[in-house]
């Protein structure tokens, strides 16, 4: 434990895990802070391999080379370029500096996220009690404001999916200490920060996980599967308040398919699917250029939704601006960080699997990625889970202080 702040890149991955709920300032700080302790510490050469030898590295390296080829043979230069190439940059940077960890720095900036976790929930409820005053450093956890809330409750959705991970898993006091952090999470989901892609990133992680854990057994899957999806049901139906929330997402869809535009959630994302694709079908090979969405998009669209800047899906931001071979590209990574825990059959795997899943879900709904607000906390979070699984020895268990070293 002492030894922690004379090693600058593991002081600053713990600094990162416990900011990952707080302002997007303090994360990018943590960002360019372990860039550059990563530059200038020792062990560059073995770092570079770890990131070299990982799946992720060929298909974010394609996803790279695929933005500046689209770049070098699309002249065209929009406002938006520069932010999006940065964007772009950012996505795998920040899973390449998660990689390049060692084993005990992951475990430390890990034992921060959950630390944050643990904090950030607790905030909601003592707010929820007794009222806390209007902080910034808190303000988007106990009022739901803008994407940095719904951030926070995708990392929420992140715990919840762990701690499922253990409830499947194990028994006794671990199962039901895990089951009570899901039903804090779902607590906070559906009466404090109600935010449908993270309620359904919790209710979707139980699945994924019996999948992964069972999937040898296949009469014991499908039980699961059946068992899981009628427990589903039976919360969305019986809580009044996720009923009320999905019922209203599926009205807004029927207005939208039915002509109607508007700027309620789920109408506003059927009108960014059709009007994207519609980008995507007109130019399928190398797309409108880096930074085009948005001068395609106030083109296209009613005044009333026309000062949107991003299509709140990362497949179809990259099909518009780099056709469907960029759009790919991006798939390909979330796709890879799928695979890197489903490969490892066991809890660290599994966890991994699960973190993958829901960034790539959030990614598709919600610009889980090119938004840095949401994306450069979760990104890294995700990142480390799929470094500690890329670990042979490593345990979830191994998080406990007693575990440190130094």
């Amino acid at each position: 434990m002492r030894s922690l702040f004379r090693a600058p890149v593991r002081s600053i991955a713990l600094l990162w895990g416990l900011v990952v709920f707080m302002p997007v300032g303090l994360n990018y700080l943590c960002y360019f802070a372990l860039l550059l302790a990563l530059l200038l510490s020792p062990g560059r050469t073995l770092r570079l391999r770890r990131v070299r030898a990982h799946l992720l590295f060929w298909p974010m390296a394609l996803f790279l080379l695929w933005t500046l080829v689209v770049l070098a043979l699309q002249p065209d230069w929009y406002p938006e370029t520069p932010t999006n190439l940065w964007h772009g940059g950012r996505i795998a940077l920040t899973l390449a500096m998660a990689i390049a960890l060692g084993e005990e720095e992951a475990r430390w900036a890990m034992r921060g996220f959950v630390a944050a976790a643990a904090f950030s929930v607790l905030v909601v409820a003592v707010n929820a009690a007794v009222g806390l005053p209007q902080w910034s450093v808190w303000n988007n956890l106990i009022h739901y404001g803008g994407n940095k809330t719904v951030s926070n409750t995708i990392l929420m959705a992140l715990l919840a999916g762990s701690a499922l991970v253990l409830a499947l898993a194990r028994g006794g006091l671990v199962r039901i200490a895990a089951i009570g952090v899901t039903l804090a999470v779902l607590a906070v989901l559906v009466f404090a920060l109600p935010n449908r892609t993270a309620l359904l990133a919790v209710l979707g992680a139980g699945l994924v996980a019996g999948v992964h854990q069972l999937r040898r057994a296949r009469l014991s899957l499908l039980a699961f599967v059946a068992a899981a999806m009628l427990a589903s049901a039976a919360f969305v139906t019986m809580v009044p308040a996720v009923q009320s929330r999905l019922a209203l997402g599926f009205s807004e869809i029927r207005e939208a398919n039915s002509g109607e535009v508007n700027r309620d959630s789920w109408n506003i994302r059927v009108q960014l699917v059709r009007h994207t694709a519609a980008m995507i079908a007109e130019r399928p090979w190398m797309g409108w250029g880096i930074g085009a969405w948005n001068a395609q998009w106030r083109s296209r669209v009613p005044p009333s939704i026309a000062d949107l800047n991003m299509p709140h899906d990362d497949l179809l931001w990259m099909g518009a601006q780099a056709g469907v071979p960029g759009a790919l590209s991006w798939l390909a990574i979330m796709l890879a960080a799928c695979l890197a825990g489903w490969r490892r059959q066991d809890m660290a795997g599994r966890m991994a699997f699960v973190a993958a899943l829901t960034l790539l879900f959030s990614a598709l709904v919600n610009s889980a990625t090119r938004d840095a607000t949401i994306g450069l906390s979760l990104l890294w979070v995700v990142g480390l889970y799929l470094r500690l699984s890329a670990e042979p020895g490593f345990e979830p268990s191994q998080l406990r202080l007693r575990h440190a070293q130094g």
